[in-house]
């Protein structure tokens, strides 16, 4: 009787503890976003006929075969599970590349690329279907599902691949024995002669009796690479024998080709982009009555899962007042305080294409005097951005733009003293644009004029943080310089603004792909008042 009595004081408790920290604004709790008419819904995911499909994907593989040409094959790797904890794993991604060539999404897959030979130009290691597995994690690929999603006819037993390449470092055509051949298009021979040519791989056997055989991996930048660590170790392995093939780097391949997007790639983006924008806008409506940034947070977590996304991009961004000056702040622990901005960077993930999108908004549903001042400058310079941004210009003709816009204005604030100079970097640290497509930091060359394809951010900020005078060097210049900013200084601190679109070049200019989401201070502050308005009916 005395451990029921107990349990029910614990019970009362804990439920006390969890009706007062719910927010209450006039007897209510958090508004509904679901309420409110306002808010733009994300459309229905994109659709595509299965043999157009298939034809992007063949033509992906088709122009890397190039690339490679006749003296090399191409060797992908699926991503190796991440630990999170013990025996508990991160939720598995593929590798962007592996994908980007065969939509599988599986571990344990190896693709590869034999371009010179016409029978098998691609071959797919696929793991087995094992019951007792799928028992414990799921579904697993058959050969002919792989080959309906990939498009790839040649499908051999994972465990094949280490003979395979055995052979190839003798410089010996391979072909499994049947029960090894999981799917064939039977176009290649199924001998098993050791013959040079009789399996279409004389091409690359020859080169590598002439010591001109080629093995192109996934090898990007030096050192120790936290993603690319089988390929380093396989490298390793391969080069430690003379085979007669050297070791080549696939990555700038793949860069010069994932930057300019397909139709198939930017509906996809463009879906990305669409989950973000309804997120932001339930954030938007929700933020009134919220009193903590998680809670905020959780309207972009639900709308990602609400719109099967298949993740986000990266960590949410949600940092309301002197938050939003740090650029990664991630926590969501901070209070939500009206009068104060609220920073919100999130992007959805689909198909694993990401989104990255920004708004600064004001909690209350309206921007002060000096918070307005800021958000403007920031606006004129994403203005003068995608007035940069057109075929032939490159990135850093964007981000001048957007930069001599933040200095005039910073001058005119008082936040500076000296427009030439590098005084605005204390205000405004980072650039204005990167890449974007299956990273949200997409693979590319900054160097490359801009072509139609090419997508892009546009997200100039300011962030008057706390502490930035403080952590100035102690010098008599710098000493003059925080004298003299000193009144804009604490009029404007606190306050940091970013405002971040997803840019599409075009042949005549560029596209905003996330123009449905409001921009401009007075939208928002519309957007606002009519979307809380409904969403507490």
């Amino acid at each position: 009787m005395k451990l029921i009595n107990l349990k029910i004081s614990i019970s009362c408790v804990v439920l006390a503890l969890l009706l007062n920290a719910l927010p209450v604004a006039a007897g209510k709790g958090l508004a509904d976003p679901a309420k409110s008419s306002v808010i733009r819904m994300t459309p229905p995911a994109p659709a595509f006929d299965e043999s157009k499909r298939l034809a992007e994907l063949a033509g992906r593989r088709a122009r890397v075969g190039q690339a490679i040409g006749d003296k090399g094959i191409l060797i992908l790797f699926s991503t190796e599970p991440r630990v999170y904890t013990n025996d508990v794993d991160y939720e598995y991604r593929q590798e962007n590349n592996l994908y980007y060539l065969t939509s599988l999404k599986q571990k344990g897959a190896t693709l590869v690329l034999t371009p010179s030979n016409a029978g098998l130009p691609a071959i797919l290691f696929l793991p087995r279907r094992d019951p007792r597995a799928e028992t414990w994690t799921g579904h697993m690929y058959s050969p002919e599902e792989a080959s309906q999603i990939s498009g790839v006819k040649e499908i051999w037993e994972a465990g094949e691949f280490e003979p395979f390449m055995l052979a190839f470092r003798n410089r010996q055509p391979y072909r499994p024995k049947p029960e090894k051949i999981l799917l064939s298009s039977g176009s290649a021979s199924s001998e098993s002669s050791p013959t040079p040519g009789s399996l279409g791989f004389d091409k690359v056997l020859l080169a590598a009796g002439d010591n001109d055989g080629e093995i192109y991996l996934l090898l990007p930048g030096a050192g120790d690479s936290m993603e690319y660590r089988q390929e380093q170790r396989f490298a390793s392995e391969w080069s430690k024998s003379a085979s007669g093939y050297s070791i080549k780097n696939a990555t700038p391949i793949f860069a010069e080709m994932r930057l300019r997007k397909s139709a198939f790639e930017l509906a996809f983006l463009q879906h990305a982009i669409d989950i973000t924008t309804e997120a932001h806008e339930r954030a938007w409506v929700a933020a009134a009555d919220a009193k903590w940034e998680y809670e905020v947070d959780a309207q972009v977590a639900y709308t990602f899962k609400l719109r099967n996304a298949d993740h986000w991009g990266y960590p949410s961004i949600v940092g309301c007042g002197p938050n939003a000056t740090t650029l990664h702040y991630e926590e969501s622990q901070g209070r939500v305080k009206p009068g104060e901005l609220l920073l919100m960077d999130v992007g959805a993930e689909y198909e694993h294409y990401s989104a990255d999108v920004t708004r600064t908004f004001p909690v209350n549903g309206k921007f002060s005097p000096a918070q307005a001042e800021i958000y403007q400058i920031v606006y004129d310079a994403q203005e003068a951005a995608a007035l940069a941004s057109r075929p032939g210009s490159r990135i850093s003709d964007v981000h001048r733009a957007s930069q001599e816009v933040i200095k005039e204005g910073l001058w005119k604030l008082g936040l500076i003293t000296d427009r030439n100079s590098e005084q605005y970097r204390i205000w405004f640290m980072h650039g204005t644009s990167h890449w974007l497509g299956m990273n949200v930091h997409d693979v590319g060359n900054y160097a490359s004029k801009l072509e139609p394809g090419m997508v892009f951010t546009n997200e100039p900020g300011i962030y008057v943080r706390a502490d930035a005078l403080e952590n100035l060097p102690k010098t008599a210049e710098n000493e003059k310089f925080i004298e003299a900013i000193r009144p804009a200084f604490e009029k404007y601190k606190g306050i940091g603004v970013r405002i971040e679109d997803d840019l599409l070049i075009t042949s005549n200019g560029v596209k905003w792909m996330t123009q449905a989401l409001p921009r401009k201070m007075s939208e928002i502050e519309d957007f606002i008042a009519r979307g809380r308005r409904e969403s507490s009916r």
